[in-house]
């Protein structure tokens, strides 16, 4: 059986049976943008979803929560953004509820197969008759192309910069399937079960139990190993979605077409959250932590996420300062237990220190090393068997500038 994932281009509707639309209801500071993205499953699909763990939890997430108890099957997905409808108390839910209502009559499906995602300003109510005015002119924007994949990434942009999509397809038992996905996300990222917009589709056929214990171990590994400034939202939201119209034959965990869909299904989430590190508010690296050896998967997770959200180690990268001692330090105060003395850490492939004392290596060589682009962080613990590979980015000056004046 072929298992190597061929990138195909296109998004969300790479996969058959998916159609998508971008619309404006003026929601965003530049009313002229893109605001709204509508995502339609021609079949009824199956879908798997985590949600952000942050106690305060915006109305959308709390339908979305509803619409999918019992396992219900999903139709369509509708997003805004420029007002993330969080904090807004009962009339909240209300505008949920209202919005899923609105998408439902105009595709001719139940309110309860529609899922509902915003992204934006918190503790501001939604401006209902814009919004219902933008999500009217949606359903005949439906479409199935690479252009329209496009505009809706766009669509649910908020601080970002670019807009991140991509699709993959491989063979599961002989029949090509495929995933695409699109996210938003590049303030506020921090992983905790869920970060950032995410929203992935596949035509392949997976029993629901599937599907879900899928979409988590990929989640885990991708999402959850992104970080930007270690603030965690309240409309963090991720869903996959699988309308079975690749009529590929059945699925079960622990087989090898099963091990080939999640390969693909991570290429893409692992895309989506790279580009979202990337991506990063003021931004201007991107960093590859790694953790080698440790005495724990866990361990080695926890003591990456620490190092990635080190202000001092962020701000060195931005300031092309091979100041390694920060990151050693940082691994330091991580609550996981290791041996110092038996740690070396690599900067952008160089061996600096070994055995947590300084090596020699090229000053003016290195800090031209980290001019570049990405940058590896690598620390070998030499104390096991564990790993992990965290994403983040540097923290520059115009990461304050963005937040300091976000809302006004």
């Amino acid at each position: 059986m072929k298992t190597a994932n061929k990138s195909i281009p296109g998004g969300v509707t790479a996969p058959r049976g998916f159609r998508v639309a971008a619309g404006s209801a003026g929601l965003k500071r530049d009313p002229s943008l893109p605001d709204l993205a509508l995502l339609v499953s021609e079949a009824p699909a199956a879908a798997a979803a985590v949600f952000t763990r942050n106690r305060v939890q915006a109305a959308p997430l709390l339908v979305c929560r509803e619409h999918l108890a019992g396992g219900r099957r999903v139709r369509a997905v509708v997003v805004n953004a420029g007002n993330a409808n969080a904090c807004t108390g009962g009339q909240g839910l209300a505008d949920a509820r209202e919005t899923a209502a609105a998408v439902a009559q105009g595709l001719g499906v139940a309110a309860e197969e529609v899922l509902v995602a915003s992204t934006g300003v918190i503790g501001v109510p939604l401006p209902m008759a814009k919004l219902r005015a933008g999500l009217a002119g949606l359903p005949a924007k439906l479409e199935q192309s690479v252009g329209a994949d496009e505009a809706a990434a766009r669509a649910i942009m908020t601080t970002d910069t670019f807009p991140k999509f991509g699709a993959v397809e491989v063979e599961l038992n002989g029949v090509p399937v495929r995933v695409g996905g699109m996210a938003k996300g590049s303030g506020m990222i921090h992983p905790d079960l869920a970060t950032m917009l995410a929203f992935l589709t596949t035509d392949a056929d997976l029993p629901p139990a599937a599907l879900d214990a899928a979409f988590r171990e990929v989640v885990d590994r991708t999402f959850n190993a992104v970080t930007v400034d270690g603030d965690t939202s309240t409309n963090d939201f991720a869903v996959l979605l699988a309308n079975g119209q690749a009529k590929n034959p059945p699925v079960t965990p622990g087989s090898p077409a099963y091990a080939a869909f999640v390969a693909a299904l991570e290429e893409v989430a692992g895309k989506l959250a790279r580009d979202i590190a990337r991506d990063g508010e003021g931004a201007t690296k991107l960093l590859t932590i790694e953790v080698v050896h440790a005495p724990s998967d866990g361990a080695a997770r926890t003591i990456a996420k620490t190092v990635a959200t080190s202000c001092l180690v962020k701000t060195a990268m931005f300031g092309e300062d091979p100041n390694w001692g920060r990151i050693l330090a940082a691994a330091g105060r991580a609550p996981a237990d290791f041996d110092p003395a038996k740690a070396d850490v690599y900067l952008a492939g160089r061996l600096v220190a070994r055995g947590g004392v300084a090596q020699p290596f090229d000053e003016a060589g290195l800090k031209a090393e980290l001019g570049r682009r990405e940058i590896a962080v690598r620390l070998d613990l030499n104390q096991g068997d564990g790993a992990a590979t965290v994403w983040s980015c540097d923290l520059s000056y115009d990461y304050v500038r963005i937040n300091g004046r976000y809302r006004t």
